[in-house]
């Protein structure tokens, strides 16, 4: 007779094309009540199972084959397209700033990115997780850094009411859901959006990704 629990467990995809640390991910979220539908070890199959299984969350590595360049970020960017929101943790050796911040850009759903040798804590990995999972957001601060290519000290100059709104978006809440949460009008969140965008000296550029540079600007600052 089937575990009822198991309908709680949160469904996960794994891509990672080095077997012992796939078995570790594996075992390491089973213990944790997560249900592993699916581990590959390839670009071409992540985006299959992505697809496939439309998990929780997946679990992706940058360099997989059959490139192992950016195959791993590439079939997660191109999944998210499919299926708006999927939520995608990265972890992996290495920074790969185009679709990472492509990944960032697009605003839906959960998005992680941690290097491997940074994860110290399992509580904290799982933890991680299950935010992103939730719509949330886990960045390591060695990933922001090499994003935003300087450090982040502008924060200081926000209001209250503007870190509170710039918190809500690094959570990954769309205008409307902040003005929900802080009992404002859109054009009052919007206000504050551009007063954060001129602070924090972001000014308009061809991809405007402005809001992925001022949410990890936040979580720099405060990671």
């Amino acid at each position: 007779m089937p575990d009822d629990l198991d309908h709680q467990r949160l469904r996960v995809v794994i891509a990672e094309d080095h077997v012992l640390l796939r078995d570790g991910l594996i075992r390491l979220l089973e213990a944790n009540r997560f249900a592993v539908v699916e581990a590959v070890d390839n670009g071409p199959s992540l985006r299959e199972a992505l697809l496939r299984h439309r998990p929780d969350v997946a679990v992706v590595d940058v360099r997989l084959p059959p490139t192992f360049t950016d195959e791993g970020l590439v079939a997660a960017v191109g999944a998210r397209k499919e299926i708006p929101g999927l939520p995608v943790l990265v972890l992996s050796q290495y920074v790969e700033q185009l679709y990472a911040r492509e990944l960032l850009a697009d605003q839906a759903g959960g998005v992680g990115y941690l290097l491997k040798d940074r994860v110290g804590n399992v509580e904290e990995f799982v933890g991680s997780v299950r935010r992103v999972a939730a719509g949330g957001t886990a960045m390591d601060a060695e990933v922001i850094g090499q994003l935003l290519g300087r450090r982040a000290d502008p924060i200081s100059r926000l209001t209250a009411r503007e870190r509170e709104v710039l918190e809500l978006i690094a959570q990954g809440r769309s205008n409307t859901a902040v003005a929900a949460a802080l009992f404002v009008s859109e054009k009052a969140v919007g206000n504050h959006i551009s007063s954060i965008f001129a602070k924090l000296d972001l000014p308009v550029s061809g991809d405007d990704n402005r809001r992925v540079r001022a949410v990890l600007t936040y979580l720099q600052a405060v990671g």
